[in-house]
């Protein structure tokens, strides 16, 4: 009996495998791996954008600039399913998904990237996975099981040692809080969307929700929009943060789960809060502190078995 690898890759005759049926099967070994890291890095550098730009542009401009810049790179996948967004209640509905699941989680790590390390926001954004369980769970009648019950408590307990921190003597449990709140957010929008946009493309949907979500925001970030000059360093960040950490990321991230399904595409959440840290640490010399390190391990581990709990 052969065993599956072989079985895979054998020709139909039952010969062995063709060099490049071998060569196809070596670069699909590591291209999911290669994509997920740096589908992670791009994500963990969103939180060192944020960091860079939020305190020059303030956090609902440079939201602005994010959702504006995102939905013109997934436009394309919009005006390609065009037919299927007809009529005032799916837009409606994209209208309110959007402001849950992008502008205000958007704005609120903005606001916390303005009081704390990258890495502070990186690792509450892991509570995303958590909380779309627990508002199943509250709110849509899902099961959730004792394993995952765990993994909820250890990941609380991971915010609680975050929040209780301090960087440079500062404390930065408002920042935590409104991380978390972002997260929470997304754990309410995963459900929406999951159960009222079910059926439609997944590009052309994050394609819209930015579009409405940048269209909501734009008079709260032209009354806020800054008075003084803006460094040019500021404004690549903003501009590295729509294109690359929002639009480009997007598309790099539904081509994986249409590839290996999202079970194994949510495993990019492991790597987010790493590079987040990593690129705080490397390039604005920010503190790595014994709290973050103790905070991510729980929220990480706990995230960890909520996923293998959900299998």
């Amino acid at each position: 009996m052969r065993s599956p690898e072989l079985a895979a890759n054998a020709t139909p005759n039952g010969s062995a495998p063709t060099p490049a049926v071998a060569t196809d099967a070596a670069r699909a070994g590591w291209r999911t791996p290669l994509e997920l890291t740096v589908l992670g890095a791009i994500w963990g550098g969103s939180f060192l954008f944020m960091r860079v730009a939020a305190k020059d542009f303030g956090a609902l401009p440079l939201v602005e600039m994010r959702l504006g810049l995102g939905a013109l790179i997934l436009l394309p996948f919009l005006w390609k399913a065009r037919e299927s967004f007809r009529g005032a209640k799916i837009w409606a509905k994209l209208a309110l998904i959007g402001a849950i699941n992008s502008a205000l989680p958007f704005a609120l790590f903005a606001w916390a990237a303005q009081r704390a390390p990258a890495g502070v926001g990186a690792i509450t954004n892991s509570m995303a996975v958590l909380f779309t369980a627990l508002v199943g769970f509250l709110f849509f009648g899902e099961k959730i099981g004792a394993q995952r019950a765990i993994a909820l408590l250890a990941g609380f307990a991971g915010v609680v040692v975050l929040a209780s921190g301090k960087t440079a003597g500062a404390s930065i449990g408002w920042a935590v809080a409104a991380g978390c709140a972002a997260a929470f957010l997304y754990g309410i929008g995963a459900n929406l969307v999951r159960r009222q946009l079910t059926g439609l493309p997944a590009a052309a949907v994050a394609a819209a929700t930015l579009g409405t979500s940048a269209l909501l925001t734009l008079p709260f970030a032209i009354a806020h929009w800054p008075t003084r000059a803006i460094p040019a360093k500021s404004w690549l960040s903003a501009a590295a943060l729509g294109v690359l950490c929002t639009g480009i990321a997007f598309v790099m991230y539904y081509r994986l789960i249409q590839r290996i399904g999202a079970g194994r595409a949510v495993a990019v959440t492991y790597l987010v809060p790493l590079f987040g840290v990593a690129w705080g640490w490397m390039l604005l010399d920010e503190p790595l502190t014994l709290s973050m390190l103790i905070a991510g391990a729980l929220i990480l581990g706990s995230v960890a078995m909520s996923q293998r709990a959900a299998k």
